[in-house]
């Protein structure tokens, strides 16, 4: 039956291949590229394996940026059963030609990089498998990879398998894996009982280097896993030419294995999770590859996996030919914030003290911009182990002391105190103290409580603070980085027992009294094979709203952009990011009052850093005199933060621009969604001039 099962999946490969050249398709021809000497490409989700983000382009720049006009649109409304509205994609430019993920179905599409015309798609229709996905819709990204010969575009589905397509055409390379794919539920030093139902996905691009793919996996969001022993997140290699795996590498340490006493209980035996769900980083020059792994199952309950457990939330790195560990260490021991390692490593090259050092900088939700040293994982400035509070959950185990820098500081709301309460007026500022009453309050490793009816929970910054999936991004002729953080992305949490039937950890997210069922992010789980799902309740079941006379209950900067002095270990610069929303400069609460512009609370805006600035779009909508509703996607000078100049945007931001050249003429893409825009790549450029 299994054999059946993949003959029918794969035997319908070239019935789902799409594009507006057929005749290239069918017989197999190259999509011509005719580019000229002048063209610059975007390669890699990250712009490179280091993480930069970065091209040297000046063409648009701060005396022009305002001038830019829409070249083309891409609409990803066809490719799957129903729109998107959660596109977070980053395209690749390679050669005059951009890929790109697409649509609830996952799709791949190329297009013409100067007219956006379709060139071909291809999508794998997955059935239950997809339905199933804890990582649905259309992923962030995809990979390239070339011999000088052979090009090839490298993507995970929706429903967790590799697969290999040739780029100028769309066709599955037969000389990868079986026609094309690899199941990645499969050879994975685990099994896998249900093919169709096992917990394992995966949203980010695949790392290649070399002959040399890694892939990480991800699992489902939300506060209420079913159970703590879930899928272990270990991380492949596999050869990029065939398919076959190279190494696996146990984000969760066998017995025998390094770090596996660092569990009690033996433990790691019954604890899932611990993936690389983020983007992996990799040095050819020292052979390694940055692996930033993230928290054990489960977010905010871990009695049932007592000890520091080796190696979640740790920066791991591996040898790239063998993936033996080279070094390692542990951001958070013990886990239980939901601050999960959630970005790309940053591979800086920078001076220090007078002296050039390779470095590798890790942005985090808690707004800590951890510095190695990346051959050697010794911290470049001071890491102190600090005494912090211990709890009371019944049964949890509570680690002493957290590894916390000495510099840079903070850069971003770090905990949460009455300091940071809504203070335009004396009266907002009063009602915000009544509001917090309810709640425990403190620093960024404070322990999650029982929930009761005296206090709630606590409130702090933790799973959707600071710097999420989209990372940041760096200059690395400068050596400063580059990096958006939410700083009002606050949330109550309180815990209560795991209802028999629906989990079997001890404690499971809830407040007083009533847990919280099945949490899933916006979109997750819900796959282009099955039905849409219902709008998620604002704030969860019974969780109060942490607002004042609907305003936020912290004060600006809702959302801030950092220049990080990577040489010297400095904040350079911050700025508020985003127009102030409409509900708060046309609160009543406010009128008369002239409100500096605030920023915008999201954790998905990503920079992309050129010759001279940085880009970051807005993710909400607003409504200005001067323009029509919408969102804006905005120039600041790299040296001062000062903004430059904004053009409009048919929706919000919600996957991280990039930018590439086609005959000396660039182009800055950015995928929109979210609210009631449907996915959509856009692409700007400069008008002609006679």
């Amino acid at each position: 039956m299994m054999q059946t099962r993949n003959f029918l999946v794969l035997a319908a490969l070239p019935a789902l291949l799409a594009g507006t050249s057929a005749l290239a398709q069918l017989n197999g021809t190259a999509v011509v590229r005719k580019t000229g000497a002048n063209t610059v490409n975007w390669p890699t989700y990250n712009a490179d394996l280091a993480g930069s983000r970065y091209l040297p382009l000046d063409q648009v720049n701060a005396d022009n940026f305002k001038d830019l006009e829409i070249a083309w649109r891409f609409k990803t409304d066809m490719f799957g059963s129903r729109p998107e509205y959660k596109l977070e994609g980053t395209p690749l430019a390679v050669d005059g030609i951009v890929y790109a993920t697409a649509g609830t179905r996952r799709a791949v599409v190329a297009l013409n990089a100067v007219t956006g015309e379709l060139l071909w798609s291809f999508s794998l229709h997955e059935g239950k498998r997809s339905a199933e996905s804890p990582r649905a819709l259309s992923g962030r990204g995809l990979s390239y990879w070339s011999d000088g010969n052979k090009r090839r575009i490298l993507y995970t589905t929706i429903g967790y398998r590799l697969v290999s397509l040739d780029a100028d055409t769309g066709q599955p390379d037969p000389e990868f894996g079986e026609n094309g794919i690899v199941d990645l539920k499969k050879n994975w030093d685990q099994e896998i009982k249900d093919l169709e139902t096992g917990e394992a996905g995966v949203h980010s691009a695949p790392a290649i280097s070399g002959n040399t793919i890694i892939i990480g996996a991800a699992f489902r969001e939300g506060f209420t896993p079913v159970n703590h022993n879930n899928t272990k997140g270990y991380v492949r290699a596999f050869d990029v030419r065939t398919g076959k795996r190279l190494w696996t590498f146990h984000t969760i340490p066998k017995p025998g294995e390094f770090g596996y006493d660092t569990w009690l209980n033996n433990s790691a035996d019954v604890t899932g999770n611990a993936g690389v769900w983020t983007q992996v980083s990799i040095d050819p020059d020292l052979n390694l590859a940055y692996l930033n792994v993230e928290s054990p199952t489960s977010d905010f309950f871990g009695g049932q996996r007592p000890g520091p457990g080796l190696f979640g939330n740790s920066l791991v790195a591996v040898d790239l030919t063998t993936g033996q560990r080279k070094w390692h260490y542990q951001l958070i021991h013990h886990e239980i914030w939901d601050l999960d390692n959630s970005s790309a490593p940053l591979l800086m090259d920078v001076t220090v003290g007078g002296k050039p050092r390779k470095v590798v900088g890790v942005p985090s939700k808690q707004g800590f911009f951890y510095v190695f040293d990346r051959a050697t994982g010794k911290p470049v400035w001071p890491i102190n182990e600090v005494k912090v509070m211990q709890g009371n959950v019944p049964g949890e185990w509570y680690s002493p002391t957290q590894p916390i820098p000495t510099r840079p500081v903070a850069y971003a709301r770090n905990g949460f105190s009455e300091n940071d309460l809504i203070d335009f007026t004396p009266e907002l500022r009063a009602k915000a103290r009544e509001v917090v009453k309810r709640y425990q309050l403190g620093g960024v490793y404070t322990p999650p409580i029982v929930s009761t009816k005296d206090k709630l929970g606590v409130i702090n910054n933790w799973a959707q603070g600071g710097t999420n999936w989209p990372g940041g991004s760096f200059d690395p002729e400068t050596g400063v980085a580059y990096v958006y953080a939410c700083g009002a992305c606050i949330s109550s949490t309180g815990l209560q027992p795991g209802p028999r039937g629906m989990t079997n950890l001890d404690f499971v997210v809830g407040v007083d009294g009533q847990p919280v069922s099945m949490i899933r992010g916006p979109g997750e789980g819900a796959g282009a094979d099955s039905p849409a799902p219902p709008p998620a309740a604002g704030g969860g079941a019974n969780i109060p709203r942490l607002a004042v006379d609907g305003l936020p209950l912290v004060k600006p900067p809702y959302g801030a952009i950092n220049a990080i002095d990577v040489n010297k270990g400095e904040i350079k610069w911050q700025v508020a990011h985003g127009e102030t929303p409409d509900f708060v400069r046309n609160n009543p609460a406010l009128k008369g009052m002239t409100i500096p512009r605030t920023g915008q609370s999201t954790y998905q805006i990503g920079t992309l850093v050129t010759k001279t600035l940085v880009i970051a779009g807005e993710n909400q909508v607003t409504t200005t005199p001067d323009r029509p509703r919408g969102a804006m996607l905005r120039a600041y000078d790299k040296k001062t933060g000062k903004e430059m100049g904004a053009v409009f945007m048919p929706g919000p931001q919600s996957g991280s621009p990039m930018t590439y050249s086609v005959n000396g003429k660039q182009y800055v893409v950015v995928a929109t969604s979210g609210g009631t825009s449907s996915g959509e790549y856009v692409a700007y450029t400069l008008p002609n001039t006679k």
